[in-house]
C-alpha cells in the first residue's frame, strides 16, 4: 500500500497524463515524417540513375546501423551548432528542442525502414497496374496518389504496423535529452515518493493502452485497404487473432 495522499496522488496522476500527451505527440508528428519521407524516398530510389541508387545504399546503411539514440543526441547537441555554421551568415540562431531533436531523429532513422517497405511494395505491384495507367493516358500524380500508392499500402500495412509499434517504443529515449514526456514524469514521480513500483506500473500500462489501440487502428485500415480483394473465408484480419 501507498503512504501518499489521494490529493498528492492525482497530482503526479495528473503530471503522467501531461507526460503521456507529450509522448503521444512525439510518437504521432516522428511517425508522420518517417511516413512522408520515406514514401518520397521509396519512390526515388526506384529510378534507374546510380547516383540516386548510391546515394540511398549510403542513407540506408548510415541510418539503419546507428542506435536512435546516437541520431537523438547528434542532433540535440550538435544540430544548433551546424545550423548556426549554416545560416549564422544570415545572423540567425536556432536552438533545437528536445522535441524537435526526438522527432527528427525518430523521422530520419525510421524513414530508411519505410522507404525500403514501399520500394519493396512498389517492386511487387504487377507491372500491367502501370502499363493500363499509361495506356489510359493518366497524368503520373493521379497514377500513383490514386492507382499505385493504394495498393502499395495494402501490401506494406504490416511492416507499416511494425515500424509504428518499434518507433512508439522508442520515444521514450528522447526523455534522455531532457524532454519532460510520460517516462521522464514516471521517473520524477517515482524518486519524490520513493514509490518506483506504483509509477512504472501505471507507466507500462500507458504503453499497453497505446499498443492496443494501435493493434485495433490496423485491423480497422487493413480491413478498408482490402475492400475489393479476394479473401479466403476462413482467414481473419491479421493480427485479429493475436
Amino acid at each position: 500500500m501507498t503512504n501518499l495522499s489521494l490529493a498528492d496522488l492525482a497530482g503526479y496522476l495528473r503530471q503522467l497524463g501531461e507526460g503521456a500527451l507529450v509522448t503521444l505527440e512525439l510518437f504521432l508528428a516522428s511517425f508522420a515524417l518517417a511516413f512522408g519521407l520515406g514514401v518520397l524516398i521509396g519512390v526515388a530510389t526506384l529510378a534507374r540513375g546510380r547516383l540516386i541508387r548510391a546515394a540511398w545504399r549510403v542513407y540506408a546503411s548510415i541510418f539503419m546501423g546507428v542506435p536512435s539514440l546516437l541520431v537523438i543526441f547528434l542532433i540535440f547537441y550538435g544540430g544548433s551548432a551546424m545550423l548556426g555554421a549554416v545560416l549564422g551568415e544570415f545572423g540567425a540562431r536556432i536552438d533545437i528542442s528536445p522535441f524537435g531533436a526526438g522527432v527528427a531523429a525518430l523521422g530520419i532513422v525510421y524513414s530508411a525502414y519505410v522507404a525500403e517497405l514501399v520500394r519493396g511494395a512498389i517492386e511487387n505491384l504487377p507491372k500491367g497496374q502501370f502499363e493500363g495507367a499509361r495506356a489510359l493516358a493518366i497524368p503520373p500524380l493521379v497514377m500513383w496518389g490514386r492507382v499505385i500508392l493504394p495498393q502499395v499500402m495494402r501490401l506494406a500495412l504490416p511492416g507499416l504496423v511494425n515500424v509504428w509499434s518499434f518507433m512508439l517504443k522508442e520515444t521514450p529515449l528522447v526523455s534522455l535529452a531532457g524532454l519532460q514526456d510520460l517516462v521522464a514524469s514516471a521517473k520524477i514521480a517515482a524518486g519524490a515518493t520513493k514509490e518506483p513500483f506504483l509509477f512504472f506500473v501505471a507507466t507500462a500500462l500507458v504503453f499497453i493502452a497505446f499498443s492496443a489501440a494501435s493493434l485495433w487502428l490496423a485491423t480497422r485500415l487493413e480491413i478498408r485497404l482490402d475492400r475489393g480483394q479476394r479473401r479466403d473465408p476462413a482467414r481473419t484480419p491479421a493480427r485479429a487473432e493475436a
